[in-house]
């Protein structure tokens, strides 16, 4: 057991400890997600993050409740400036622009924790086994992954969106194409250090199979380059989003998209420069607030700054 405070604080059963042992490997690994998580909460600038990102979150699930309006209503008062009735002002078709924000919200948290959430499936799976396979096998897989890095992601991107055609599935096969890629070589980093630990050799000596030792011995212990890596995929797969929504192939009007919405508001940016002015707001906003989490994660996971 040479590194006692890694190891998942999921249950688990040591071969050959009795189970007072066990308890006190349990007590330490908790130990270790509470020491985090002080260390995250001392960074301002992750805690602040995460109140944006709650906050977002929130107005994003409740705005049907805060809006009278549909984001699809027309109103009949076209660009008409921040007022009482809407807040944000209103765009050149009529529609009230706070309530198309919020569901432009739900569109591009979907799109990048969707994005995240398959390259987090793919990416762990092809690293552990990479990793952990080593030899000939490691090689081949790692090749593949280098092809697909060669290929600049935005192109590949753009030509799957031309094919496929706009929308909101389309983008997230689009976006999880090659975006997986990066959390492959982190994690099978990851199992390269890990997998000649002496538990995860006894585990091999005793018969476990694979599937076991990835579950249960590598990804657990790998779960903070994990998270890290995870919560950096989002904010990317978010500006991916609102630049190709831009460009016009992003998801489709009528519906709301931070992108489209920014798009929209630069053609009438002498006119009605609001339309332009609170997309991009909450675009910067939230791409920052999950850089600041990611970056105070990283910094609250290093073994580095353990004292």
């Amino acid at each position: 057991m040479a590194d006692i405070k890694k190891i998942s604080p999921e249950k688990f059963k040591v071969v050959g400890i009795d189970d007072s042992k066990n308890d006190q490997l349990a007590d330490k690994s908790v130990s270790f997600w509470k020491e985090v998580w002080v260390r995250f909460s001392h960074n301002k600038l992750a805690v602040i993050g995460m109140i944006i990102i709650g906050l977002v979150a929130l107005m994003a699930i409740f705005v049907p409740f805060l809006s009278p309006y549909r984001y699809d209503e027309i109103l009949g008062r076209f660009n008409e400036a921040p007022n009482g009735s809407n807040w944000f002002g209103t765009d050149d078709l009529g529609r009230d622009v706070f309530t198309r924000v919020w569901y432009g919200a739900r569109i591009s948290l979907f799109i990048g924790l969707a994005a995240a959430f398959i390259d987090l499936i793919i990416g762990v799976a092809w690293g552990s086994i990479a990793g952990l396979a080593g030899g000939k096998v490691d090689d081949i897989m790692m090749r593949i992954a280098d092809v697909l890095t060669a290929v600049p992601y935005l192109l590949v991107v753009i030509i799957l969106l031309v094919v496929l055609q706009p929308g909101l599935i389309p983008m997230i096969i689009a976006l999880s194409i090659t975006g997986w890629v990066n959390m492959a070589r982190i994690v099978r980093g990851e199992v390269l250090t890990i997998k000649n630990q002496e538990y995860v050799l006894a585990a091999r000596t005793l018969g476990a199979r694979t599937g076991h030792l990835i579950m249960r011995h590598l990804v657990p212990n790998a779960l903070g380059a994990i998270i890290v890596t995870m919560t950096l995929t989002i904010p990317s797969a978010i500006f991916t989003e609102s630049f190709l929504s831009y460009i016009g192939l992003g998801v489709p009007q009528p519906k709301a998209s931070w992108g489209t919405m920014a798009s929209d508001g630069n053609n009438a940016l002498d006119t009605a420069p609001w339309r332009l002015i609170f997309p991009a707001i909450f675009i910067s906003l939230t791409i920052f607030a999950f850089n600041a989490v990611g970056d105070g994660l990283r910094d609250a996971l290093d073994p580095k700054l353990r004292k």
